[in-house]
């Protein structure tokens, strides 16, 4: 079976760098690179599509809110027409850098806060599915199974590659823990890999409570921002190969 293996990259500014990207993306298939908002700017999103472009890895755009200090995680009140243009301001800027290397976007990942405001809202979602239609009838949505940007990326005739999470903890509802709770980031390597090994084998993630819950997914997500992703990543593509499955960008994956 072929997996998708991705993580947000560029997500520094200027000299600032959260993480190992260079390394980083010799590990992933896919590559949701920052559009300038809550990180990156011109001479990063240059660099992920380049270091992308080398080693066969999607290139995606990864749009937020305008919160640097914050790092998009935290909700800023916008009406739906804003939103659509922050998106919209985002993934040209992306797409516009990306052409310029010969590289045309193959998918779109919301990032934390813009992604839930978004999922929360059926309206929104559509609104903001038909503006990505309207740029690019090609781009995969990466979301969460049976959400609301699933939904509306599907009824919009947009293809969807759905997430499984190997750092974050799950809910009885299927919904990720808060990072204000405790346990709710998976960083050791011995949880990593039971979950990997667990998703492989059974399509199931036990949840924060104990609870086996299955889980609809093709592409397994790394935050790049979680302490030792690179170490993570490594560790997810190792349990993967193990399991029998292949890693591959996502639209190799989708077919």
């Amino acid at each position: 079976m072929k997996i998708d293996l991705n993580s947000d990259m560029g997500e520094g500014f200027g000299p600032y760098r959260l993480c190992d990207d260079e390394a980083l993306m010799d590990v992933v298939s896919s590559a949701n690179v920052a559009c300038g908002f809550h990180a990156g700017d011109p001479k990063t999103m240059a660099r992920m599509v380049r270091l992308a472009k080398a080693r066969g890895v999607g290139v995606g755009a990864h749009p937020g809110l305008a919160d640097r200090v914050g790092f998009g995680r935290r909700e800023i009140p916008t009406d739906a027409d804003d939103m659509k243009q922050q998106v919209l301001y985002q993934l040209g800027a992306l797409a516009s850098v990306a052409r310029g290397e010969g590289v045309k976007l193959s998918h779109i990942s919301f990032h934390a806060a813009m992604g839930s405001m978004i999922n929360r809202d059926p309206e929104l979602a559509t609104s903001i599915m038909r503006a990505i239609r309207s740029v690019d009838t090609d781009l995969i949505v990466f979301a969460m199974p049976d959400t609301e940007l699933e939904r509306a990326a599907q009824s919009n005739g947009l293809r969807t590659l759905t997430l499984f999470l190997a750092d974050r903890a799950y809910d009885l509802a299927g919904q990720l823990v808060s990072r204000a709770v405790a346990n709710s980031v998976i960083k050791d390597e011995a949880s990593v890999r039971a979950r990997v090994r667990q998703f492989m084998e059974t399509g199931t993630v036990t949840t924060i409570e104990g609870v086996r819950l299955p889980v609809r997914a093709r592409s397994i997500l790394v935050h790049s921002d979680t302490p030792g992703s690179l170490e993570l990543a490594k560790i997810v593509r190792s349990e993967v190969e193990s399991a029998g499955g292949r890693i591959a960008p996502a639209n190799e994956v989708l077919g």
